[in-house]
């Protein structure tokens, strides 16, 4: 899904049933699909982005991430009230992100959203996290496992950049 303009940050405080988060501490997919739950929800979109151990062929030993965190939380928030204006039924808004260190097999992020039907819930998750890759100031770094010829043991990526990945 491929973003038409910026989010705005005019609304930069989270929603009260929102909840988002930016830390080291390993994710929990339990604790983020609890949050997102709701008794009114027919649907709970659970988005799990985890590091993978290769990159253009490359062998990855691991990957840091570092982030603005009081941008990114803005940016979260904006999401939120994004996913509220186009889907009107939304409940619960949740995105947790890493920094720091993360192996191969980590969860790096989790974007969740409740909905009453699935279909809403489905696509307002996607549009949290192309939103959130596009516009978060969010960073990481690959840490390769041997050097490539002139290419360098790590560099440096805005999240954003990953789509040549997906």
């Amino acid at each position: 899904m491929m973003l038409d303009t910026p989010i705005t940050l005019a609304r930069s405080t989270a929603h009260a049933d929102d909840r988002f988060a930016i830390g080291f501490a390993p994710l929990s997919l339990d604790e983020v699909y609890q949050l997102a739950d709701d008794p009114g929800n027919g649907a709970v979109v659970v988005m799990s982005g985890t590091v993978r151990d290769r990159t253009d062929g490359r062998a990855v030993d691991y990957l840091e991430y570092q982030a603005y965190e009081p941008m990114a939380m803005r940016v979260f928030a904006a999401i939120g009230w994004e996913i509220r204006d186009r889907w009107p039924s939304a409940t619960h808004v949740v995105i947790h992100h890493r920094v720091g260190k993360l192996k191969i097999g980590e969860i790096s992020v989790l974007v969740a959203v409740g909905c009453p039907h699935r279909g809403e819930a489905f696509a307002a998750c996607q549009y949290a996290i192309d939103t959130l890759k596009h516009q978060a100031p969010i960073w990481k770094k690959e840490w390769f496992s041997q050097r490539d010829g002139d290419r360098p043991s790590s560099t440096w990526v805005s999240i954003g950049d990953c789509e040549r990945h997906e």
